[in-house]
């Protein structure tokens, strides 16, 4: 399905994530953060820089792989997207649901 985020034309699976990375930008991260309920600072952007370049480099993501990662622990992960932290912030970033998310 389609749908304009940010003013741009996104495609998107059923359960909300893009389908196309070179869809995204800094302003659809920022939307999807809103919907999610999310104030994105500086350290958030970092973490979902992480999660891209990791997608990119196609690294399975997972909470524990993410907490051993040196970019940001589990506890502070959980408290930058509190709910449902992997699925969040991979939807923030533009990347496909983790296979380690249910």
């Amino acid at each position: 399905m389609e749908r304009t985020i940010a003013g741009n034309t996104i495609s998107l699976n059923e359960e909300g994530y893009m389908t196309n990375f070179s869809q995204w930008t800094e302003e659809v991260g920022k939307e999807l953060a809103t919907e999610a309920e999310i104030n994105m600072t500086p350290r958030h952007w970092e973490v979902i820089k992480y999660l891209q370049k990791e997608h990119q480099d196609q690294v399975a993501l997972s909470i524990r792989r993410i907490g051993k990662s040196g970019v940001v622990d589990i506890k502070e992960f959980y408290q930058l997207f509190p709910l449902a932290p992997l699925k969040t912030a991979t939807k923030i970033a533009g990347i496909p649901k983790p296979a380690s998310c249910i």
